[in-house]
Order: C-alpha cells, then sequence, then structure tokens
C-alpha cells in the first residue's frame, strides 16, 4: 500500500513539474541572475559601511576610557 502511495506521488510530482510549472526562458532566468547579483553586492556594500561606521564609532567611544 505504502508503495502504491509513492508511485502516485512521484506520477503526480513528474506530472506537475513537467505539465504544470512555467519554467523561465533563458533570458528571463540571465536577467534575473543579473538582477540579484546586483542586489547582492549593493546589500553587502551597505553591509560593509555600516560594519566600518560602528568600528570607528566604538574606536572613539573606547578612546574615551
Amino acid at each position: 500500500m505504502a508503495k502504491f502511495k509513492l508511485q502516485a506521488y512521484i506520477e503526480d510530482s513528474y506530472d506537475e513539474l513537467i505539465h504544470k510549472v512555467s519554467w523561465p526562458s533563458w533570458s528571463e532566468l540571465q536577467n534575473s541572475a543579473i538582477v540579484v547579483s546586483i542586489a547582492s553586492l549593493i546589500i553587502a556594500f551597505v553591509v560593509y559601511l555600516m560594519d566600518i561606521s560602528f568600528q570607528t564609532l566604538l574606536k572613539q567611544f573606547y578612546t574615551l576610557f
């Protein structure tokens, strides 16, 4: 009985992947990858700036004591 459920699950999953999922075209995939890469670089740069800012502030704070 469990074997039939597993087989039905695999068949349904295959059917959904082949017939119901809309896959992006190659150009859409490239555009999305570029957007994600640029966004990741911007976020990394912002985090870097925040790190440097807090480091500088803490150094100034610790020199007071």
